[in-house]
Formats: structure tokens, sequence, C-alpha cells
């Protein structure tokens, strides 16, 4: 084994919102390094984990939804996906088992295509559906003649994912490792703190409100004894969604630090002292340094 050369190779996981990306980078990790909610478009920006397999580093990078859009942060997130993809040594299409082949996902294996590559389709959630219909939609895939393989997975039970997993190690070129053997993702602690606040805001508040707000991790402070104090500010759009976050007499906003609080204490094993505040900007999403903070392009196109 030690003689064997060492190979490195950096997968994107696009698909359409919802369909399992995050879900399975977490899984393939064994650890939580991409917020999951059950409303799409959670992923705002690229977010890379590193997995090894015997001597290959396998660097999958984690991207937003791709959909049609229409406001400036989501034309910045789709961006984003796509240069990941294109940028990729290979890219692993999530497709949700349980919805038909829409037009859009027919676009997004065309652009695949034109752009000179071949994609992997990971057929997701199969313990959800028949087997008569997975055979139809695989089918339906490999017709498309862009798509090299189809696997079968659960990415939440993790059905399947190894097959999947040697299929990228071998096709993984020759090279040294990009990251040290011991870490898991490329995320920052301030970003990823932001992003553990923004999924409980996600998860305990309506439909449309969490699209209206973002985190950003205002200062990060280490004492003495290892304690780390944050100080977290939440962008809202209009007096009301503040309201709707704070709750009443603050009960919401509290509700959701300390659930906060507590990931933060069990991901980075520190005593964490969170601190929230809500502030209005109702031009908060055509602000670059906004964009800066998540890693995004504010021209994107």
């Amino acid at each position: 084994m030690e003689n064997k050369p060492k190979k490195c190779a950096f997968i994107a996981l696009i698909g359409l919102p919802n369909s399992g990306k995050s879900t399975l980078l977490n899984h393939i990790l064994g650890s939580k390094v991409s917020i999951v909610t059950h409303k799409p478009q959670t992923t705002r920006f690229r977010i890379m984990g590193i997995s090894i397999l015997q001597q290959t580093q396998l660097v999958f990078m984690d991207t937003p939804g791709i959909f049609e859009p229409t406001k400036r942060l989501d034309r910045a997130m789709v961006h984003s996906a796509w240069t990941t993809a294109l940028d990729a040594d290979e890219i692993v299409l999530l497709v949700d088992s349980q919805k038909p082949i829409s037009n859009l996902l027919m676009n997004v294996i065309e652009k695949v295509g034109q752009a000179g590559k071949k994609v992997i389709v990971a057929l997701n959630k199969i313990d959800l559906v028949k087997k008569e219909v997975l055979l139809e939609l695989s089918q339906k895939l490999y017709a498309t003649e862009m798509v090299e393989k189809v696997f079968m997975i659960s990415a939440l039970k993790g059905k399947g994912t190894e097959d999947l997993l040697s299929e990228l190690s071998g096709l993984a070129p020759k090279g040294p490792w990009h990251f040290p053997e011991d870490q898991l993702s490329s995320l920052p602690e301030r970003l990823m703190a932001s992003e553990i606040t923004r999924e409980k805001l996600f998860l305990h508040l309506h439909q449309e409100l969490p699209y209206a707000l973002t985190v950003e991790t205002e200062t990060w402070e280490v004492f003495d004894n290892g304690n780390i104090k944050i100080k977290q500010t939440i962008y809202v759009e209009r007096d009301s969604q503040r309201a709707i976050i704070l709750g009443k007499k603050g009960t919401k906003i509290k509700q959701v630090g300390e659930l906060a609080r507590r990931e933060l204490e069990h991901l980075l094993d520190k005593k964490i002292h969170l601190f929230l505040f809500v502030k209005v900007d109702k031009k908060w999403q055509d602000r670059p340094d906004h964009y800066r903070a998540m890693g995004l392009e504010y021209e994107s196109q």
C-alpha cells in the first residue's frame, strides 16, 4: 500500500435544489460540514469536504442547487455552482428519484455535455421509490448519452455510497494531496458558525423568510481558558421580519441561539458564548460585502 502513488481528484456535487448534495457530503465525511434543511436553496456557496480512500484524496465540492435565477443572490449562487462544476475533475449529479426528469435537469445535463464533460449520476432517495421507477429513470438518464454511469443511493442512509466512492477513487489522477490528512473541510470556522445559525433559522421560520436573511460572524474572541465568544448579526430586509426572528419577548431568537450554541460546542469541543443581533438592511442582497463574506461573485450573470 505504501508504495502505491498518491492520487487526488476534485469532485463537484451538483443538482437541483433539495436533491441531497449536502446530505451526501456529510455522510461521506462522517461529520457535518454542510448545513441541511428541508427547504430548497439552503446551500449558498461552495463548501469543500475532504475524504481519503486508501491512497486517494477525494475533494468534494458541495454547491448551491441549480435553478432559474431571478435575483442577484440567485444568480451568484447558480454561477458558483457552475464555476465549481466546470473546473472539477469529475461531476456527480444528484437526482431526486422521487421526481420526474424535468426540463431544467435535462438542461443541466446538456450544459455539462457541451463543456466536454461526462456526468456521473447519483440517483438519490432510492429507499422511497419503487424499483421499476428507478430503472425507468436510469434508462432515461443513460439515453442522454452524456451520462457516464448511474449509481443508486440513499445519501441519508449511506446506501450505495461505497460503490460511488470506489468509482471516483478509480477515476482520480495520480498526484499529490492538496490538503493535510486530518483536514475535513476548507470552511473557515467563522463562516461555519454563521452557517450553523442560518440553518437553525431556516428550520424554525416560515417558508419565505429564510431567503430574506443572511448571518455574518462579526467577532470571534478566544479566551485564555479556550472559551470562545462569538457575536453574529442576522440581516433581514424589513422590520416585520426582524420581529418574527426575535419572537415574543425575544423567545424565538433565544431558542435559535441556544440550538446554534449547542451545535457549535459539539463541533468545536469548546465552551461557546454566542450573542445574536438582528439588523434591518433593506438592500443587503445588493451590497458587495455580503457576497464577499460568502465567497460569491457580486457581478455574476
